[in-house]
């Protein structure tokens, strides 16, 4: 694990206790196999009750952070901006590896057989890493909103459920965002342009729901007042407001394999994930036996 120390720095002993409370926090989510966002980490240290809500404990937070993953005292794996991946071309030591890896990879599509078609959607990007995790295990497509969908990806959207309506397919948009005056008005553009666009994809918002909010009692903020949604918000939930992001990922996963379950027919999807598990053996065994096939070439 990359505890790597580049300065040094005389921490003052709340400032330890805050990093090691950091650590804390990290370890319980590197046990379930996720990884945090500072803005999620931030979450968790207001929902202990360790620091307030507001802009001013998020920056010293980071900043505390920062210079204890500077001074080697908290993993540089541990936090992540998924906000900006590099990219490039993948290389490979041997033929034989990219085809194991390509084994290890093969999919074919196990909801071919369903009777209905779903994609998953989150408002904010720093989520999609959850979602991917969720989503790629139940073999559904999903996309990170970034706020209001632009109109291209909306039409794009709608072509993509038009064309499963199309083959005689229910389709379903299942959708996570926060519990803010927009967060609430989202989907509901979403689903209008939907319609606008002629498909009957049918839109399920998730989360965030006041009952989750009374369930898992994620810490509040104040409706933001510039928003031209705030006044009618405000008279239906009041002055406080709440991020998905403060939902821990195993919530976040569990709500979408519940919805994503309630439209899947498990016994079509499980034929289908046994046949792909065949094929990626018998891919796996032609890497194995590479050297003997490439003799006879």
């Amino acid at each position: 694990m990359p505890f790597r120390q580049y300065k040094t720095f005389n921490f003052r002993p709340a400032s330890l206790a805050i990093i090691e409370q950091a650590n804390s926090i990290i370890a319980e989510y590197k046990k379930q196999d996720y990884d945090l966002t500072l803005r999620q980490l931030y979450y968790q240290f207001v929902a202990r009750d360790i620091i307030p809500n507001n802009v001013r404990a998020y920056k010293k937070l980071g900043s505390i952070v920062n210079d204890g993953r500077l001074a080697g005292l908290i993993n540089w794996d541990a936090i992540e901006d998924r906000t900006r991946p590099s990219r490039g071309i993948t290389h490979w030591d041997s033929p034989q590896e990219i085809i194991t890896a390509i084994g290890r990879q093969f999919h074919i599509d196990t909801r071919a057989d369903q009777d209905t078609y779903i994609e998953v959607w989150v408002e904010k990007d720093a989520l999609v890493g959850v979602l991917e995790r969720a989503c790629d295990e139940l073999d559904v497509p999903y996309m990170s909103c970034r706020g209001y969908v632009s109109q291209s990806s909306m039409w794009e959207a709608a072509q993509r459920f038009i064309k499963k309506e199309d083959c005689g397919k229910e389709t379903y948009l299942i959708y996570l965002g926060d519990h803010d005056p927009s967060g609430i008005n989202m989907p509901k553009d979403i689903q209008y342009r939907l319609r606008l666009f002629k498909s009957t994809c049918e839109l399920r918002r998730i989360a965030l729901t006041m009952s989750q909010v009374e369930e898992y009692s994620p810490p509040p903020n104040f409706a933001k007042e510039t928003d031209s949604r705030h006044k009618k918000y405000q008279v239906n939930f009041g002055d406080n407001s709440w991020e998905l992001d403060a939902l821990e990922p195993r919530i976040i996963s569990e709500l979408i394999d519940d919805a994503v379950g309630e439209l899947t027919s498990d016994d079509d999807r499980n034929h289908l994930i046994d046949m792909q598990e065949l094929h990626r053996a018998k891919i796996i065994k032609v890497a194995q036996n590479w050297d003997k096939l490439t003799k006879k070439l």
